[in-house]
């Protein structure tokens, strides 16, 4: 798949997943995709359960941002912010592809903090 296909795919599925739409948000899964939640130990397999376990998330999103997606090839990064009820998860998100479909994902999820006063003369507030 070229890039610039896998790119439309993708900016397919985060719009979807912006929108709430379950079922074309996971179109871009492979049937046999495997997705790791490092932090918490945990693994996903097969896109049926990845769906039902996003279908159910007591907390659903209530926004979210895509600020920027690498990539080339099989391997993609995206970094997202989510909002879940009023509290931002700073996310990053790895996808591999096999031919047109992601076969393993890994996202990392982090929450914001308080920039500490020491490092303020070398540093400027990033817009978002």
């Amino acid at each position: 798949m070229e890039d610039q296909q896998i790119l439309t795919a993708l900016n397919a599925h985060w719009q979807a997943s912006a929108a709430g739409d379950i079922h074309a948000e996971h179109e871009i899964y492979h049937d046999d995709v495997i997705c790791d939640y490092p932090q918490s130990g945990e693994r996903i397999f097969g896109r049926i359960n990845l769906q039902a376990l996003r279908g159910h998330h007591p907390g659903k999103p209530s926004g979210f941002r895509v600020r920027r997606m690498l990539g080339k090839g099989d391997t993609w990064v995206t970094e997202y912010t989510i909002n879940y009820q009023e509290q931002l998860a700073y996310t990053v998100s790895i996808m591999e592809f096999r031919e047109d479909k992601v076969i393993h994902e890994t996202q990392y999820f982090a929450d914001p903090f308080e920039a500490p006063a020491w490092r303020s003369q070398w540093v400027e507030p990033i817009d978002g």
